[in-house]
């Protein structure tokens, strides 16, 4: 034992003697030194001065096994640590590996679900984009069958402003001009109907952007979580890029769980599928919108054209009539005229018969006294002055009446000419301009918007 150990104070450790049952040897070290001073000695207070400060080999015994005491207490006490430790470690070692590794499968079903919700936003943003594409090429037939109709409007419109240079008899409200109403009144309501439907047309493409355009942000974002946990996955014990991060175990208020991160996802894509759904029966309200208009309008011009080619046939055989009756009247006019040249020749015939049989009656008034008498000549020669007055007056009266008829006949043969320029006006604008202008009506499939 070191000397250092017997010249210093000792240090007694109470706590290891109490662990070893025994009781302490010495209470107060300074009264034990004076005991041991003063007791059975004779060296008296000459020697007081060397053992004042010594310990006794009690002491000394007491103090070394104190020291042995509790090397083999602190020994044990190391041992046991030391089996806990490793029990520990093990423990640990354990738990951590299977929080770990219960980790990395919780980041792989998050991934599965990510992959998964993520290739439904894919596969639902293809179908919208298809669909918008599909709903856009609908628009521009909208736009094309709206511009088209523009030709119909204008030959309808064009037809009436032509009609109405009719002029006399012909200027009536015919089964053409009722049609041709009607044909401008369908092409204004289907006009407004086309462009409600571009309107609907319109707000749908819109909204199918807006939705598609929340479905690709979604989809970013699980785009972004699926790197970030991939990333995640992939770091082991080994990594060389990992850091401690402390604060970042700290749950934050505002994160959303797991329920309403599917619930977004969830209602995103119910939305979307609603405007998918909108977006295909708009699509076929716009295919049968076209194919309706289109052929009613085809249908209402077949009807105009069956029109106008029964009013020009009526036109036709009425100026064919009218022609039949001029020429009738014009063979009439010159039959008449030669009847009154006739009938003044027969006139002027009766004029020297007339002369003669008066200038005998005049004559035979101026025979003397008794021959002045109402004899068979005089008789004869009255009779024939007043019959040959009765036949001139006859003659004259036919002659009036011819020339009456003459003037008859003239004002028909004008009227007959005035209707029949009417009617070969009539037929020029139905025939010529009207029914040519039509020709350039659209096809059902210019109508459909192709």
């Amino acid at each position: 034992m070191p000397s250092q150990i017997l010249v210093s104070r000792p240090y007694f450790d109470t706590r290891l003697a109490a662990q070893n049952g025994s009781q302490p040897l010495v209470t107060n070290p300074e009264t034990a030194v004076k005991e041991n001073v003063y007791a059975g000695t004779s060296a008296g207070l000459a020697t007081a001065g060397y053992r004042s400060a010594k310990y006794s080999p009690e002491e000394w015994l007491a103090n070394n096994s104190a020291l042995l005491n509790r090397s083999v207490a602190d020994r044990d006490h190391a041992e046991r640590i030391c089996t806990e430790s490793k029990a520990l470690k093990a423990e640990t070692d354990a738990g951590t590996l299977r929080t770990q590794t219960a980790g990395t499968k919780h980041l792989g079903n998050r991934l599965q679900d990510i992959h998964r919700w993520r290739s439904e936003l894919e596969q639902l943003i293809e179908r919208l984009i298809a669909e918008t594409d599909l709903l856009t090429a609908s628009r521009r037939r909208l736009e094309k069958a709206l511009d088209a109709t523009e030709i119909p409007s204008a030959i309808a419109t064009d037809n009436l402003s032509c009609r109405e240079r009719r002029f006399g008899p012909d200027l009536v409200e015919d089964q053409v001009e009722e049609e041709l109403l009607k044909e401008v009144e369908l092409i204004r309501s289907i006009q407004a109907l086309l462009k409600k439907t571009l309107d609907q047309t319109v707000n749908q493409i819109r909204l199918n952007r807006e939705v598609k355009q929340t479905l690709e942000l979604d989809w970013s974002d699980k785009q972004h979580a699926y790197s970030l946990d991939d990333q995640c996955g992939r770091f082991n014990n080994r990594s060389t890029d990992t850091q401690r991060h402390p604060s970042s175990a700290v749950l934050q208020d505002q994160v959303c769980n797991e329920e309403v991160w599917r619930k977004f996802t969830l209602d995103n894509l119910r939305l979307a599928e609603r405007e998918e759904v909108a977006s295909q029966a708009l699509r076929r309200l716009i295919e049968r919108v076209l194919q309706e208009t289109s052929e009613d309008l085809r249908a209402q011009c077949a009807t105009v054209d069956q029109a106008f080619n029964q009013r020009c046939m009526e036109l036709s055989q009425a100026k064919t009539q009218l022609e039949l009756h001029l020429a009738q009247i014009l063979e009439q006019i010159g039959a008449q005229e030669r009847n009154i040249s006739y009938l003044q020749q027969a006139v002027y015939d009766k004029e020297a018969p007339l002369r003669v049989a008066q200038s005998r009656l005049h004559y035979r008034t101026v025979r003397p006294n008794l021959e002045l008498c109402r004899d068979q000549p005089q008789l004869s020669l009255l009779g024939e002055v007043s019959e040959l007055n009765s036949t001139v007056s006859a003659l004259q009266q036919q002659l009036y009446e011819a020339r009456k008829s003459l003037s008859d006949l003239e004002e028909s043969r004008l009227s007959l000419e005035k209707d029949i320029a009417c009617k070969t006006n009539s037929l020029l604008i139905d025939r010529e301009k009207c029914m040519t202008h039509r020709t350039r009506y659209p096809s059902v499939t210019v109508l459909s918007g192709y």
